[in-house]
């Protein structure tokens, strides 16, 4: 009997669950956005605050990018907010290596998903990038967020100072989304560089509420 009632506990709370997905509505804010539901194809992996890019064990300047993601006060941690990046292999290319599915076909392999904890926190691993074989724009690591009331957008993509591409939009951007420009300085740690950038939802993203 007490096996029974606990199944039956637990089966209602993934019902509730499901139910309370199943009502969860989607909204792209901030404007057009191209590639955002990228931050969707996760599929049914279980998400964590940390995530290693496939390239990370390749040849290539490793990296350790870190932050943590605010309330749009700017002070309380944001839990449960999923950060989507993707980016260029070293060639500047966005290999897709074989057939994929969805934004994987344009993204191509190396990106991953982080979902924040109770501390607002994010990190994940990977190279750092090469830049287009025609060097129309510096390196960088485009970004999605994806808010746990379903909101998502688009954010300032990670740059690396010190690249001589750079223009002023990526050195000092006026108002930058999320609230910090994402230009990296990096920090030579053992076997890797690190870098931080912290982010406060929606604030600069237009039409954000």
């Amino acid at each position: 009997m007490y096996w029974f009632t606990k199944t039956a506990i637990l089966l209602a709370m993934m019902i509730g669950i499901i139910r309370s997905q199943e009502d969860h509505q989607t909204e792209l804010a901030g404007g057009p956005c191209e590639g955002c539901e990228a931050v969707f194809e996760y599929g049914d992996r279980i998400l964590l605050p940390v995530d290693t890019l496939p390239d990370f064990f390749q040849e290539g300047t490793r990296l350790r990018i870190t932050g943590t993601i605010y309330q749009s006060d700017g002070k309380t941690p944001a839990s449960g907010v999923i950060l989507y990046i993707y980016h260029t292999d070293q060639n500047g290319i966005y290999d897709t290596r074989g057939t994929k599915t969805g934004w994987g076909r344009r993204h191509g392999y190396i990106r991953g998903w982080v979902k924040t904890g109770p501390d607002g926190r994010y990190l994940f691993y990977t190279l750092k990038p090469g830049i287009y074989p025609n060097q129309s724009a510096p390196a960088h690591i485009h970004a999605t967020i994806l808010q746990p009331d379903g909101k998502y957008y688009w954010i300032g993509s990670y740059h690396f100072a010190g690249d001589s591409l750079l223009t002023k939009k990526e050195i000092s951007p006026e108002k930058p989304r999320c609230g910090t420009s994402g230009l990296l300085q990096l920090q030579k740690e053992e076997d890797l560089y690190s870098a931080e950038r912290d982010l406060i939802l929606g604030k600069n993203v237009p039409g954000y509420k």
